[in-house]
């Protein structure tokens, strides 16, 4: 006899986590990125349901002078690390997960068993070096390196760029799993949306009159852990590093009192910004007011799905998601979750390519409007 769980029959579809599960053939997985950066195929989804095919370079054509795009400058370390244990020379490989303080790094650990509490751990030729102090509870470690000078260039020089787990083929060239903007080292995988751009497709944008505003968040590789819960409110949101600083603050504050939209780049972008606006509504209590965001740094686990309000973006630029994520419910949060999937749906039946190294999306929630009165311009200027 099979039952049947009340609560989840209760649950609202849009809370259940198989709501956010789609067919996608294997081979529309990238495994390699486009030939071209800003060549990638862009699908342009408008807050009707309206869908557009372009390529990416066709984003000017959505922005108009007084906006403003936010991107994520972090930058992908080679965080994959391969030792073997100081007392036997059995193999360890580290997976750099993310900086607690100084030299004290949160680590996934292959093989498990190789790295017990005070367990001595040595790279290469013995330039960098590890103690194991704790075990967390799902498994990863906490450790303390050691060596002369600064440990992230230890780590250029020592490590291996890592993937993410879906991708089955060696990189080339590993600038090519870096923005051309990325500056703050920190990250275990890249803000794939700012994969797109080009130095010279930026300096298009810049001259339109489009501001370019930076912040930085660290990805940790829980973005590509799948919700297990049959119900998405019982998952536990990765936690990450971001800082927010003035001159992002200012540009974003000077375009949202001009009228011009703020345009997350990436999901990374749009959780740190989210996060802001929430901290300081809790801080503050105006839930009614304008947001004023203010400089900060610290840490996020923002867990944006439908219901969600969104007090600063207000368009994003993102990758196809995993099925069942928490970045395909970031998504549904800001479009609709009926109308995503039937993009997606779109998407696979078009082949579009999917994941990290695959092609992009341009969300306009508010635009059905704006989209109207381009058409009725054209027609009236002869352009159409």
């Amino acid at each position: 006899m099979v039952t049947t769980n009340p609560t989840i029959m209760s649950t609202q579809a849009d809370n259940l986590t198989s709501s956010y599960v789609y067919d996608l053939p294997q081979s529309l997985i990238a495994h390699h990125p486009a030939d071209v950066r800003d060549q990638s195929r862009l699908l342009v989804m408008h807050g009707d349901g309206c869908l557009e095919h372009k390529v990416f370079t066709d984003l000017k054509t959505y922005l108009r002078p007084g906006d403003c795009l936010v991107l994520n400058d972090t930058r992908v370390i080679p965080a994959r690390l391969m030792g073997k244990r100081a007392q036997t020379g059995g193999a360890v490989e580290f997976l750099l997960l993310r900086c607690l303080y100084e030299k004290t790094w949160r680590v996934l650990v292959k093989p498990g068993r190789n790295a017990r509490i005070g367990e001595h751990v040595v790279f290469g030729t013995g330039e960098l070096e590890a103690v194991v102090d704790d075990i967390e509870g799902d498994g990863s470690r906490i450790v303390t390196f050691s060596c002369q000078g600064d440990l992230l260039d230890r780590v250029e020089q020592l490590g291996e760029m890592p993937l993410p787990p879906y991708i089955h083929e060696n990189l080339d060239d590993p600038s090519r799993y870096q923005t051309v903007y990325a500056n703050n080292p920190g990250s275990a995988a890249a803000p794939t949306a700012g994969l797109h751009f080009t130095d010279s497709l930026l300096k298009e944008i810049e001259a339109m009159g489009v501001a370019i505003a930076r912040l930085t968040l660290h990805v940790g590789l829980g973005t590509f852990r799948p919700v297990k819960e049959l119900i998405i409110t019982d998952h536990v949101m990765h936690c990450e590093s971001f800082i927010l600083d003035e001159d992002a603050v200012n540009t974003i504050t000077m375009t949202k009192a001009a009228g011009g939209r703020v345009i997350a780049v990436g999901t990374t972008s749009c959780r740190v910004l989210e996060s802001v606006a929430l901290s300081q509504i809790d801080r503050e209590g105006q839930h009614g007011s304008p947001i004023r965001l203010r400089p900060t740094s610290g840490e996020t686990e923002l867990f944006i799905s439908p219901g969600f309000t969104f007090r600063v973006v207000d368009a994003m630029i993102t990758n196809f998601h995993l099925p069942g994520s928490t970045l395909l419910m970031l998504v549904s949060a800001l479009m609709g979750r009926d109308q995503m999937l039937k993009a997606y749906h779109v998407a696979v039946e078009d082949s579009y390519r999917f994941f990290s190294f695959g092609d992009a999306m341009l969300l306009l929630p508010h635009d059905a409007q704006y989209r109207e009165n381009l058409h009725t311009q054209s027609n009236i200027d002869g352009r159409g």
